[in-house]
């Protein structure tokens, strides 16, 4: 290693000036400040013996250090006051909180929740506890039926829960009694079953050898009892709810008026189109087919005002009186 003995003859100071503002230049390319700095440190003088002796090399790194530290430090300030800009115009990037609808939606779900399970929960008290049990039973629509046989029928035990009662599987076992033509069962909270029951009425009677049989409007035999007064008797030789001739003679009578119908003491029906009726005074209709019902039964309301023993209505454009 050469070291500097200072013998050198140092140049002019200008020539030092004006060396300095090129050491210096920020944008200057960084090989040429590490020659420029090296003939700095050549031409100054240095005593080895020194205790501050710094060779060329060392200065000239130390020198590179904080100019990089100054541009470091500048570069801090700039992005602290860019930062500074962005937080005054309120751009900085913070967490978005949710919205309020975001908000909303979770907390209705959270009660959704929270409902559902609680109506489960109840659901399964209510089904597998005595706290709504079966203590009453009420029946209404009776006309010849007792409670009893509805009861019986129902075959519901006391203190049942109410949510455990089939009440369609009660229906239909209640309308297993022949008299009933529809049962409806209902649960009353806390604790009463409802039984609505709809009783079959005759319409027709017919005699048999154990004695009368009474027809609903469905063509049903539905009891063996005394008709009603007034009840006319039905002449079909196979009546039921899926004989034809049944429920054409049955549809016959179902739509005379509430006068005609009371004077009405049998009706025949041989067959589909020969339907007959007799009143109580021996008078005679002859009907025919079912076709045009409601006009004939306004003909013939008519017609039975005029005397006569028989009414042909079966052409209802031509009725006639003999």
């Amino acid at each position: 290693m050469t070291v500097d003995d200072g013998s050198a003859e140092p140049e002019p100071v200008a020539a030092e000036e004006e060396s300095a503002p090129d050491a210096t230049a920020a944008e200057a390319p960084e090989a040429n400040e590490d020659a420029a700095q090296d003939a700095e440190a050549e031409e100054a003088p240095a005593d080895p013996a020194s205790p501050d002796y710094e060779g060329p090399r060392r200065r000239a790194r130390r020198e590179r250090e904080e100019r990089r530290e100054a541009l470091d430090r500048a570069r801090a300030i700039e992005q602290a006051r860019q930062e500074a800009r962005r937080r005054a115009a309120g751009l900085t990037d913070q967490p978005k909180m949710p919205g309020r609808g975001v908000i909303r939606g979770l907390k209705l779900l959270l009660w959704s929740a929270v409902a559902a399970v609680l109506a489960v929960t109840m659901g399964l008290v209510l089904y597998f506890t005595p706290i709504m049990a079966v203590r009453n039973t009420v029946v209404s629509g009776l006309t010849t039926i007792t409670e009893d046989e509805v009861q019986q029928a129902a075959a519901v035990r006391p203190d049942t829960p109410l949510l455990q009662v089939n009440t369609d599987a009660v229906a239909e076992r209640i309308a297993t009694i022949r008299r009933v033509a529809s049962a409806r069962v209902q649960r009353e909270y806390p604790s009463t079953l409802r039984i609505t029951v709809v009783e079959r009425v005759p319409v027709a009677a017919k005699d048999y050898p154990d004695g009368p049989h009474l027809f609903d409007r469905d063509g049903v035999d539905f009891a063996a009892a005394p008709p009603p007064p007034g009840l006319p008797y039905l002449d079909a030789d196979n009546p039921g709810p899926k004989d034809p001739a049944t429920k054409a003679a049955l549809e016959v009578l179902l739509s005379l008026r509430p006068e005609v119908y009371a004077q009405v003491a049998r009706v025949g029906a041989p067959s589909v189109a020969g339907v007959t009726l007799t009143l109580n005074d021996g008078r005679e209709v002859i009907w025919g087919t079912t076709d045009r019902t409601e006009e004939k039964a306004l003909k013939l309301a008519a017609l039975l005002t005029q005397p006569g023993h028989t009414y042909d209505v079966s052409s209802p454009d031509l009725p006639t009186v003999k």
